[in-house]
């Protein structure tokens, strides 16, 4: 069965009956998003290698363009999780990429620390979030990650958080970092925030601090910034744009981002 034919069944049978309850009571699409697991569509971007669909940012943005059309609050999720799995794609260890291949894991995206940044709204916004002041400290192979991250979409719904943070050692840039969810002293508030679509689970998260291996670092010390401009920056904004939730802007050059594809996991300005 194509993906297409597979989100045609889900949006009709799954996602359209659960969007009312999203939209009118605020409740997470929990339903339609075991749904897109289970045919492989959160899977869609990750390489078949892993079992995932092997798809890129095009197929990525027809799912989301047709979810939104049908229930914002998932077309949401599945923005957050594609721009999320972008960047494990690149730099993930094989069973982070299998879970999420199978449809078990969803991951979010955790880096704006403003309002103005996680709605990439206002002059600057797109390299305030480039600047993180999140925290990170080494001790052995354990590393404290202590921040709070703005409108997080399935805050507290999500398995896994791509976090943002100052470099431990590097003289510059930012480091990211694989976060479960479950991990101890990492808070949603019980009220989700107002911001995204009602049902989407947007809220504020906290570390106070959590701890997290050494080795959830995706990608080198300081690298985050390079994957952030060049993956992260364009995945999102054209998910966005898809959902008709934002037009991409024309971005600094001085950035490299001028609204460019390129496949999977080795997205560039080009």
């Amino acid at each position: 069965m194509s993906y297409r034919t597979a989100l045609s069944e889900i949006l009709t049978g799954v996602v359209g009956p659960v969007a009312e309850a999203a939209a009118v009571q605020g409740r997470f699409p929990r339903g339609a998003v075991t749904a897109l697991g289970d045919a492989g569509l959160l899977g869609l971007t990750v390489s078949i290698e892993f079992g995932g669909g092997g798809r890129g940012l095009p197929e990525a943005v027809d799912v989301v363009a047709r979810t939104a059309r049908v229930c914002p609050a998932t077309a949401a999720v599945l923005q957050s999780h594609y721009a999320a799995v972008a960047v494990i794609e690149a730099h993930g260890g094989p069973w982070l990429r299998a879970e999420i291949a199978a449809g078990r894991h969803l991951a979010a995206l955790a880096l704006a620390e403003t309002e103005e940044e996680a709605a990439l709204d206002g002059p600057g916004a797109e390299t305030q979030l480039l600047v993180p002041r999140s925290a990170a400290t080494r001790s052995g192979d354990v590393v404290a990650l202590r921040g709070r991250k703005q409108r997080v979409v399935a805050a507290g719904e999500a398995d896994l958080y791509v976090w943002s943070s100052r470099p431990l050692a590097a003289a510059d840039g930012l480091t990211l970092w694989a976060v479960p969810a479950h991990a101890p002293d990492l808070f949603v508030p019980a009220r989700p925030g107002a911001a995204g679509p009602r049902g989407s689970g947007t809220s504020t998260v906290f570390a106070d601090p959590v701890l997290v291996p050494a080795e959830a670092m995706l990608g080198t010390d300081g690298g985050g910034l390079d994957t952030v401009l060049r993956t992260v920056l364009p995945w999102l904004l054209e998910l966005r744009a898809a959902a008709g939730t934002r037009r991409p802007p024309a971005l600094d050059p001085a950035l490299g981002l001028t609204g460019t594809r390129s496949p999977a996991g080795s997205l560039a300005a080009s």
